[in-house]
Parts: C-alpha cells; sequence; structure tokens
C-alpha cells in the first residue's frame, strides 16, 4: 500500500518550512476561503478552530486517500481579535496596542483524512502560547512597519524575522506563534499512525 498523500491546506512559507521537518513528502493546495474574523469573541479558540476546519474541508474534496492539515493563528488580546493589518496605520495601532504587554497567539490545528473520498476522521486542537512584547517607541514601531513584515501576519508581527526583537519573552510552544505547533501536530501524528521518528508510517 502507498503511503498517504500529506497535504498542507496553507499557502504560508513558514509553515511550509515547518512542515519538512518530519522528513515526509507533502503537498502544498492553499484553502480559498473567506475569513471573517469577529473583532472579540468569547470563545477565540472556538473561532479559531472553526476556521482551520474550514480550510481543510475546502481542500478535502480534492483528495480521495490524503491526510489533511489546515491551521489558522490568531492574535487575541483584551478579549479583541486581531487579524491581518490592511494598512501602516492598522499595523502601527496593533503593534502599539501590543507594546509592552502580553499578548495570547492561538494557533487552531485540523487534521482531516480521507479514505476512499470519505473523511473518516477529523481532528481540532488549539493551542496557547503567551507572548510579552517589549515597550515600543513611536520610532521602533515605524522602522518595523517599514520592513514590510506586519502586513501577511495576524496581529502585524512575525516572531521569527525582523519582529523577535520586539519581543521579551514567549510562554509556551515557540512554533505555535510561528504558526504550526509543531509539538502538537508531532503528537497528533503518532496518535493517527501516520508518523514516527523514524520516518512516515504506511
Amino acid at each position: 500500500m502507498e503511503s498517504l498523500r500529506w497535504v498542507l491546506a496553507s499557502g504560508s512559507p513558514r509553515r511550509q518550512a515547518l512542515m519538512r521537518l518530519f522528513g515526509a513528502p507533502f503537498e502544498v493546495h492553499p484553502a480559498q476561503i473567506e475569513e471573517h474574523l469577529p473583532e472579540r469573541a468569547a470563545r477565540p479558540a472556538l473561532v479559531g478552530k472553526q476556521l482551520a476546519r474550514a480550510k481543510a474541508e475546502a481542500v478535502a474534496p480534492h483528495y480521495a486517500d490524503a491526510l489533511i492539515i489546515a491551521a489558522d493563528t490568531l492574535v487575541v488580546i483584551d478579549g479583541r481579535i486581531l487579524g491581518k493589518p490592511a494598512d501602516e496605520r492598522e499595523a502601527f495601532e496593533m503593534l502599539r496596542l501590543l507594546s509592552g504587554r502580553t499578548h495570547t497567539v492561538i494557533t487552531a490545528l485540523c487534521l482531516l483524512l480521507r479514505r476512499e473520498g470519505r473523511t473518516v476522521r477529523t481532528v481540532l486542537d488549539a493551542p496557547r502560547s503567551r507572548v510579552t512584547f517589549r515597550s515600543l517607541s513611536d520610532a521602533w514601531i515605524r522602522w518595523y512597519i517599514a520592513t514590510g513584515e506586519p502586513f501577511d501576519k495576524a496581529g502585524a508581527y512575525g516572531i521569527q524575522e525582523y519582529g523577535a526583537l520586539l519581543i521579551d519573552k514567549v510562554q509556551g510552544c515557540y512554533f505555535n506563534v510561528v504558526g504550526l505547533p509543531l509539538a502538537m501536530l508531532a503528537q497528533r501524528l503518532e496518535e493517527l499512525g501516520l508518523w514516527s521518528p523514524a520516518g512516515q508510517v504506511k
């Protein structure tokens, strides 16, 4: 029997780089869905899970036998969900809000297993990490915006690049903040019998 096809339902180069750590071949099939984030949510983890599942389900019909992996990252502070900034003004406002404070990052993860054209298993998780920003001057914020990094990232920052200079500490999974909770993903893949440290399971 051939190994199950792995499909990453994301065009994010950061998630693709992290997926390569498993050493298993995978395909990239970005989900084409409209993401509508509420400004506030009593249960932001549920919002993330719904979005991750919607991404996986959008890609699933294209594959008869596959593992679909989808994720959605949310930045939450004061009950607000911060999405990707639309422009420099919005990026500045987000970074000013995060400056000198601790916020929560949730990366919801959906693993959807397809066999013979049917979805036979769906696993959802939403691990949290806590990120504390240094106190940032307006000049620091303007410098960071000028790098262009904030505009395709939730909360207007990326921890793994220039954004690392803005951050004082991280509590929880670092890779959760990058956009793919690796330890959680590894655990779920092992539980499903699809991967082990020795390599991909057939």
